[in-house]
This record gives C-alpha cells, sequence and structure tokens, in this order.
C-alpha cells in the first residue's frame, strides 16, 4: 500500500496530466477554477475525489479537510496551470524582484499572516500575481502547504519567509535563518 504522500502526488500528477493532455481538458479545467467561488465551491469534487486518500480511520471533519485542500489546489492549478520547481514564495520573490513594486511584499506578507479560513483568497491572488507573469509554481509543495498551514511547527510558512526574504546572493537551505 503506497503511502498518504505518495497519493497526493497522485493528485498533481491529474492536474498536470489535464492541462498536458491534447487538447486540454478545458472543460475540467474550467470546473475546478469555478471550485474556487463560493457558491460553486463543489464543482471541481468529481475531478479531485479519485486522488484524494484520508486514513480509514478519519473523522468527518479530517475527510472535509482533505477534500477542500484537492479543490482549492485543484482550482489554483487551474488559474496556472505551469508546473516547476519553485515555491510560491519563491515566484513571488521573482515578482517582487522583476517589478520592485512593494504591493508584492505587503501580498506576500499577509498571505504569511493568514488564518485558514482566509487561506485560499490570499493563495489566489498569489496564484494570479504570479501567472501574470508566467512563473511555473511547485505544484506538490504547494499541496504540503496548503495541508500543513497551520501546523504547530509553522515549518512550512518559515520555509517560505527564507525562499521570499533571504538575501539573493545567499544560498536558501533549511537552517537559513529568516530575515526581514
Amino acid at each position: 500500500m503506497s503511502s498518504p504522500e505518495s497519493k497526493k502526488d497522485r493528485l498533481v500528477e491529474r492536474l498536470e496530466a489535464l492541462a498536458a493532455s491534447q487538447p486540454p481538458d478545458r472543460g475540467a479545467l474550467a470546473n475546478l477554477r469555478a471550485s474556487l467561488k463560493e457558491d460553486s465551491a463543489l464543482d471541481g469534487l468529481r475531478i479531485v475525489l479519485p486522488y484524494v486518500t484520508v486514513r480509514a480511520e478519519a473523522r468527518p471533519f479530517e475527510r472535509q479537510r482533505e477534500e477542500d485542500d484537492a479543490l482549492l489546489l485543484g482550482g489554483l492549478f487551474a488559474l496556472h496551470g505551469e508546473s516547476g520547481n519553485e515555491s510560491l514564495a519563491s515566484a513571488l520573490r521573482r515578482v517582487w524582484a522583476e517589478t520592485g513594486s512593494d504591493s508584492v511584499e505587503a501580498r506576500f506578507s499577509a498571505l504569511m499572516s493568514a488564518s485558514r479560513e482566509d487561506l485560499a483568497s490570499h493563495l489566489r491572488h498569489a496564484v494570479s500575481l504570479v501567472a501574470s507573469k508566467k512563473i511555473p509554481i511547485d505544484w506538490r509543495d504547494l499541496h504540503r502547504a496548503i495541508r500543513h498551514w497551520q501546523h504547530e511547527d509553522d515549518f512550512v510558512r518559515r520555509q517560505w519567509a527564507r525562499d521570499f526574504w533571504a538575501s539573493a546572493d545567499e544560498p536558501v537551505t533549511p537552517d537559513t535563518p529568516v530575515t526581514a
């Protein structure tokens, strides 16, 4: 039996396959985009549910959280289906460096402070900004970030802070101190 983490990768692989198919599955991508809207939140479930794995002993709220995370990731992917190796924070840092706009840093700071309930809105704006510059995103990293956004160790936000604020000529490692 495969681990839950490998099942999560199956979701990203499925999303990438939707975008890469010739022609791209525009209907499925439209349903995923629609799932970002409050009144259409369940439109993408038929697309993501086969790729959501929840432990058998999971409580109903845990099952719903996994489904919601998959829907959010699917909707964001449908906005900007370019896959790469950069975290969303690194991609935003590139936008910030390219534009020099203080609003990019302000948007990133707001994202970093977002509660779980407000995360979708902040991520939608951030992904749209990165999409406008055609910068690919590491969707596996984003999925992990969504799933662990409020982890007690805050490891996702700490890594993203390093990805965004660390000096450009300083290599970023897990031990690199966060500077503001």
